[in-house]
């Protein structure tokens, strides 16, 4: 792997696992990193942000991942009460970890020279919804491990 993407990889790892541990006290493993290869999701609910640099030239996007049983189990974790459906708050819970993970690792980014403003992240939920990321570029997929169940992180630049 090029060490730029070898240390976007480990700004990413750090901070899914910052944002978890921190927020919802639940700790992820980081699992293979791997190229996509289709634009279906491994989950049920994904929060997607895209993000820029300030000069325009450069452009990606993220995406954060949860299967049901994750989503439920982790905000389940943070906000100290069960939850068992896909409600607005589990939702909302869901845009809230894609902002702070975007911009941990952004910061991240940042220190190697990678510098990029963020929007407003998006969530769609449903059984193998679609991800449409704004790269026709690798799309770059750090899947991750927890007690709760997988959460899967797609990163790609323009």
């Amino acid at each position: 792997m090029e060490e730029k993407i070898k240390q976007v990889v480990k700004k990413v790892v750090d901070a899914v696992s910052n944002v978890f541990s921190t927020m919802a006290m639940v700790e992820v493993k980081p699992g293979k990193p791997y190229v996509k290869k289709d634009t279906t999701s491994s989950g049920d609910v994904s929060g997607i942000i895209g993000f820029s640099s300030p000069d325009g030239k450069s452009k990606g996007s993220m995406s954060v991942t949860f299967t049901e049983q994750s989503v439920l189990g982790i905000v389940s974790q943070m906000l100290g009460e069960e939850f068992s459906t896909i409600s607005k708050d589990v939702v909302d819970a869901v845009g809230e970890f894609t902002n702070m993970i975007s911009g941990q690792a952004r910061r991240g980014m940042d220190e190697i020279g990678m510098t990029f403003e963020a929007g407003i992240p998006s969530v769609v939920t449903g059984k193998n919804h679609s991800i449409s990321h704004v790269s026709s570029k690798a799309i770059l997929v750090i899947p991750f491990e927890s007690a709760f169940g997988p959460v899967i992180v797609e990163i790609c630049f323009a």
